[in-house]
């Protein structure tokens, strides 16, 4: 369900902006896409809340650290933070140049710091991405 909510807000979002971001979605090899299948896992309003700040982090120019950081201790990645209710989702991901921003993994959160495990399949899985981008 989400991915047709995200694919309909991608396609009707021009971007007039040159600063804009651009988010994507990482896919593996097999073609199976991880932050698209935990997406379509959320319930609707969920699913609305963390597409919401997907715009927000795509069309501000500075984006408030509530919703979008830099995980320190890691390679480069970044965290998107999605509150709903009592409900804290966490995508993680990197920039690939300067306005693009590959989401690689998406949890819940259920501590207070993002466990060690969900930030190490982020890191693999960005290797896993630039080693294909690079051979092609």
């Amino acid at each position: 369900m989400l991915s047709r909510i995200f694919l309909f807000k991608v396609n009707i979002s021009v971007n007039l902006d040159i600063n804009m971001k651009e988010i994507v979605f990482y896919r593996m090899e097999s073609g199976r896409c991880p932050v698209e299948e935990f997406l379509d896992s959320l319930t609707d309003k969920q699913a609305q809340k963390v597409v919401w700040v997907m715009q927000l982090v795509e069309e501000m120019e500075i984006v408030p650290a509530q919703y979008f950081k830099k995980l320190t201790g890691t390679d480069e990645l970044w965290e998107m933070r999605v509150q709903f209710a009592t409900d804290i989702f966490r995508l993680l991901g990197f920039f690939d140049g300067s306005n693009v921003i590959v989401l690689n993994h998406a949890f819940q959160k259920k501590s207070k710091k993002a466990p060690r495990q969900e930030i190490s399949i982020s890191e693999t899985r960005k290797r896993e991405y630039l080693n294909r981008r690079f051979k092609n």
